[in-house]
């Protein structure tokens, strides 16, 4: 009797251990058996925050086993808060959206999860390889693609139709038509671009600069800026402003200036994503509604047809992560063919197949349509991973050479010395 009391009270505490340690790993999971998840995303531009919301929402739906936090911060904020959040290796996210300039940096500092054999060969193979840029380092991926998004040209095409000009495919007919609709009294600046200081006037420089042909870099990978195109391409934005043909509002416009001044009619053409299509057609957000036309960006006769910036961003994992599965599943799911042909609009799909599918082609037909041309003309910015420092100094030399305080040859002479001294340290 004794001796089957005691073997009870073994059998007791075993349970009682048991319960315990079930209790330790059902909070460590979050509690109720339930895995955590946090992600961080931005604001603004391409998929709305309520657009990632609710496809968060339908994964977890499909998952109850997992939880998914939301954090949202404007894109200027999300570089420092991923790097501050990695810095103290506490595993703040699991799940971070991707910069295509910062896969170079975060991987040479061994914060991403390399995901290369998690993609299956045949959707690797649908999804277009200009995108898949946008999260590789060295061969090897560090995300799935998610925000697929490059730049455009957008005219007004009531604006065009009253000079009886037809869809530019140079800028040298650009600078035409923009004269002539000054000199008529159409519009007072013709053309509207985005050269505020930070990574806007270097994405737009680098695309006059990439239309012409031009290089930042030599074979041996010293940094000539500041000869050639990349000078030619300077003095194009500075002569078309001192004339009038560019607003000066460029100097400190950002995107969202860019669709404002368009969409209230105040400009003939304009460079930006792809998000300013639906707005600047919306007649509640724009005054030329139904005449905002999207095209291929003009080139140059002596250069490219076309050059446009990968913008595209990423869902990568970090390597902090102690839920790497499940974080796999919610970023695949986000990127999946029925959730971006869903959420089309702000942002086309990643993958090939879709761009040929007769919904996608009747919800967003003129925006399939160009992209499908304007695709093959994508660039990537430099894969280095002292970008973020080197973006910093072509922002604040650039934008003295706007503003008139220095020349385009002081301005370049000392970005590519400052270059160095970068380089240096690397």
């Amino acid at each position: 009797m004794g001796e089957m009391e005691e073997g009870g009270m073994k059998v007791k505490k075993i349970f009682v251990v048991l319960l315990v340690l079930g209790g330790v790993l059902l909070l460590a999971s979050g509690g109720y058996g339930k895995v955590t998840l946090s992600g961080l995303f931005m604001k603004q531009a391409g998929y709305q925050e309520s657009d990632i919301r609710a496809m968060t929402e339908e994964f977890v739906k499909a998952h109850p086993e997992v939880e998914v936090n939301l954090a949202f911060v404007a894109y200027e904020e999300l570089h420092d808060k991923i790097v501050v959040a990695a810095a103290s290796g506490a595993g703040t996210y699991d799940v971070i959206l991707l910069d295509c300039i910062w896969p170079a940096e975060f991987v040479e500092a061994g914060w991403l999860l390399d995901v290369t054999e998690r993609l299956a060969p045949e959707d690797r193979e649908d999804i277009f390889p200009e995108v898949l840029s946008s999260v590789t380092y060295k061969g090897r991926l560090y995300g799935m693609p998610w925000l697929n998004d490059w730049q455009y040209f957008f005219y007004n095409r009531k604006m065009l139709e009253t000079i009886g000009g037809q869809p530019p495919q140079y800028w040298t007919e650009v600078i035409d038509y923009a004269k002539k609709m000054k000199a008529q009294g159409i519009v007072e600046y013709p053309i509207i671009d985005a050269w505020g200081q930070g990574e806007a006037v270097v994405i737009q420089w680098l695309q006059y600069v990439e239309a012409m042909n031009g290089k930042l870099f030599d074979e041996a990978g010293n940094p000539i800026l500041n000869q050639g195109k990349p000078q030619e391409a300077l003095r194009f934005m500075i002569d078309n402003l001192k004339e009038g043909l560019f607003n000066p509002a460029c100097i400190e416009s950002f995107y969202e200036e860019v669709r404002r001044v368009f969409s209230a009619g105040q400009a003939a053409f304009g460079l930006n994503w792809t998000y300013m299509y639906n707005l600047a057609n919306d007649p509640q957000e724009s005054q030329i509604a139904g005449d905002a036309v999207l095209a291929v960006i003009p080139g140059f006769p002596d250069g490219k047809r076309s050059a446009t910036c990968n913008g595209g961003m990423g869902l990568s994992i970090m390597k902090t992560s102690q839920h790497p599965d499940e974080a796999w599943a919610y970023v695949s799911y986000l990127a999946s063919k029925e959730v971006q042909k869903k959420y089309s609009q702000n942002a086309l799909p990643i993958w090939k197949s879709l761009y040929d599918d007769p919904e996608l082609i009747a919800q967003q037909g003129e925006v399939v349509q160009v992209a499908k041309e304007q695709i093959h003309y994508i660039f990537d910015r430099p894969q280095v991973p002292w970008y973020s420092q080197f973006s910093l100094v072509l922002s604040e030399e650039l934008q003295a050479a706007l503003t008139g305080a220095k020349s385009v040859e002081n301005a370049l002479n000392d970005a590519v010395e400052r270059t160095k001294e970068i380089m240096a340290k690397y």
